[in-house]
């Protein structure tokens, strides 16, 4: 195998020759790693997006003889993570002879069941829509892409005659038609009558490039994705300013996350009208290109043109009429001026989908915008939970980039709105998103626990996490913090925490935890009052000094992250929870604990006081009251464990079963009976409990509240 001494410029070359031969002769293993490499370089395609396929001969297991078979990306998955398990095996010839029983384009959905009779490995994935866009053609490796060099030019409207002129011929050309069966016939039908191509454009759409093996399909896309990319890039900002030049500047970096995180839950409660929605913030320079450009009017209500672009980011953009330094403290006001813009935007949507549907459509879906432009300021986008509004901002960004080739070599086109309906609202689509899992119980929720870092929060942050929620990981030590957010997301993903340094008795550092929260998932729905110490002295031995310390930390600290919680919970206007760890020595009167028992008594009444109060915003408040978590509690560090020893007249080994036999369970209480007590508030069960106290300590007579 030779290696290419070609440079690029606009893509990596990422192929290792030595990898490569230790691959040699398995042509499905050559396939994963071809698809690894073109899917690591999101300048090649998105995330998720387009399908790699490679033919080679196999085993019949019925016959014993040798057959054809393609393995082809299967539905769903993507090809930066592809492995064997997520590609789709079937035999050649059946797929083709599919064309025998086919009865045109009105019926072409219909042959995406029967590819199903044309498996060869029955452990292998469902075949996608784009099976026979590949299987229709006879090369034996075939990558299908969406670079945005690519697509600008084929959204251009000289798009066409661009591709002709730009490569001589040796790349074809197919108008604009959603994938599926016809496709494949249509691909077919221009490498026909244009014999020795290398690659066709997809109006609108895409790329497919091939070659005889792995090492040539790679090459050939690469190739053709630099010398998109060279041609735009000789014409964007030479004859005419980008986007029409700058129309405003934006704000500094920091004052544009001070904008965003102030307004993220504002929009956050309009995106949730439907069902609750996580948010993504971005001012990535290319959006703000765009957004502070002249032509963001002519162009934002386009919409988008590729189909992987449009399902994840709707029919068009939400393009705010706030200015950049705009005053955001009066919500009130910002809500009057905005919400017209949400309510035409979805009468916008309602229009756009009586209007295109058919009689078998799915019934319309949420009609609030995804994508968000902020001029000045970024891009905000919200969807189901933090992955797919990222996914959507990076879409977005791809669309901007197709926008900005396209306009300097031509002019922009976008799908056509019947087409983008008929995409957003195809029936294999509906039955994609029917096959979905049911949402968990937190899915859509952002929770700030506080001291997660270890600990009762620490568990209370998993079990969150595990029914779906996104949490804010915080501490007051930045090394625990790191070391626990690291944990946490290679637990769960990237996306499933945002961190912050907290420190519960300092109103500033609690207010730019919550900033994080705003900026990373558009706000926050469940407040945890968690963190807390524990001094246990007798009267005499007890110091001023502990005493401001316990009711800084236990009492105003719950005060303050309560106030600065409360603050974006009403902004959202979507209610809410907040839940107080509090302690069954908030009862009971114990020896040597005049300190801490009365703090967390005064814990105990806020939580009554602030139910009280908040019952019109529909946010709950309730109290969870443990009692002598020992495993994993930061609460016996400091000499606690020794006063209560010391107390009940014990050994600090002694603690654990003493605690255990006094309940009346004969039960010891760990971090996840606490956590278990916090997801029973939140859950969706107690939606109309508010002022409680629930107990978890295994039974404590002396803590009874009634």
């Amino acid at each position: 195998m030779s290696t290419t001494t070609k440079q690029f410029k606009h893509v990596s070359y990422l192929w290792d020759e030595s990898k490569a031969a230790a691959m040699e002769g398995d042509e499905v293993a050559l396939l994963i790693y071809r698809s690894n490499l073109l899917g690591a370089d999101l300048r090649l395609t998105n995330y998720g997006g387009g399908n790699t396929s490679c033919k080679a001969m196999a085993k019949d297991p019925l016959t014993g003889n040798e057959v054809e078979v393609m393995w082809v990306k299967g539905s769903g998955g993507d090809i930066g993570t592809l492995t064997k398990s997520g590609l789709a095996a079937l035999y050649v010839d059946r797929l083709r002879s599919l064309k025998n029983i086919y009865r045109g384009v009105e019926f072409e959905d219909e042959m995406v069941e029967l590819f199903n009779h044309c498996i060869y490995d029955l452990a292998s994935k469902a075949p996608s829509i784009d099976t026979p866009l590949h299987g229709f053609l006879p090369f034996k490796h075939i990558d299908h892409l969406h670079p945005d060099a690519a697509i600008a030019i084929a959204a251009a409207k000289d798009g066409k005659k661009i591709t002709q002129e730009l490569f001589g011929g040796t790349i074809g050309w197919v108008e604009w038609k959603k994938p599926g069966f016809e496709l494949g016939l249509q691909l077919k039908q221009c490498l026909d009558e244009n014999p020795g191509i290398r690659g066709i454009m997809l109006g609108s759409h895409g790329l497919f490039t091939w070659g005889d093996t792995a090492y040539e399909s790679y090459v050939n896309t690469l190739e053709v994705i630099e010398r998109c990319a060279e041609y735009l890039e000789e014409h964007i900002g030479k004859s005419k300013p980008v986007f029409g030049g700058e129309k405003l500047q934006s704000l500094p970096k920091e004052e544009r996350l001070s904008q965003a995180a102030l307004l993220a839950p504002v929009l956050r409660g309009f995106c949730s009208s439907k069902q609750s929605m996580i948010g993504h913030f971005t001012d990535d320079d290319r959006v703000l290109q765009f957004i502070n450009s002249n032509d963001l009017d002519r162009l934002a209500p386009l919409g988008t043109s590729c189909p992987d672009h449009f399902l994840r980011t709707k029919i068009s953009p939400l393009v705010l009429n706030l200015a950049p330094q705009e005053d955001l403290s009066d919500v009130t006001a910002i809500k009057e001026k905005i919400a017209p813009l949400f309510e035409a935007y979805r009468k916008m949507y309602e229009e756009y989908y009586n209007t295109c549907k058919h009689a078998n459509s799915p019934a319309i879906r949420d009609a609030n915008p995804v994508v968000i432009l902020y001029p000045g300021v970024g891009m905000f986008t919200f969807s189901k939970d933090k992955q797919t509004a990222r996914v959507a901002a990076e879409f977005y960004i791809n669309a901007i980039n197709v926008m900005r080739g396209a306009e300097a070599i031509s002019e922009y086109t976008s799908l056509p709105r019947q087409e983008a309906f008929d995409i957003e609202y195809w029936l294999l689509e509906e039955a994609k998103l029917q096959r979905m899992p049911k949402p968990k119980a937190l899915s859509g929720k952002i929770a700030l626990v506080t001291g997660s870092a270890g600990g009762i929060g620490k568990a209370i942050a998993k079990k969150f996490a595990e029914e779906g929620a996104v949490v804010v990981i915080n501490d007051i030590n930045e090394e625990r913090l790191a070391g626990a957010t690291e944990a946490f997301k290679k637990k769960f993903g990237k996306d499933a925490a945002a961190a912050a340094i907290l420190d519960v008795t300092d109103a500033g550092s609690i207010r730019k935890a919550f900033k994080e929260a705003a900026l990373a998932f558009g706000g926050v729905d469940i407040i945890v009052n968690n963190a807390g110490i524990s001094i246990s002295k007798p009267l005499a031995d007890h110091t001023e000094g502990d005493w401001d310390k316990l009711y800084d930390i236990l009492v105003k600290g719950q005060y303050l992250v309560s106030q600065a919680g409360v603050e974006v919970l009403r902004k959202q206007a979507l209610g809410g929870d907040i839940i107080n760890i509090v302690s069954k020595n908030s009862v009971v009167a114990g020896p040597n604990n005049a300190g801490y028992g009365s703090a967390k008594a005064a814990q105990a009444h806020l939580t009554r006081l602030l139910a009280a109060e908040l019952g019109g915003d529909h946010i709950r408040v309730n109290t969870v009251n443990p009692d002598a978590v020992i495993a994993d509690s930061n609460i016996w560090a400091g000499g606690w464990a020794e006063g209560r020893a010391k107390a009940y007249g014990i050994t600090v080994e002694e603690l654990p079963a003493y605690y255990a036999k006094r309940t009346l369970l004969n039960e010891a209480i760990l971090p996840d009976d606490i956590a278990n007590a916090c997801f029973a508030f939140v859950g969706g069960l107690l939606n109309k409990s508010t002022g409680n106290i629930l107990n978890v300590d295994g039974g404590v007579a002396m803590a009874f509240t009634r």
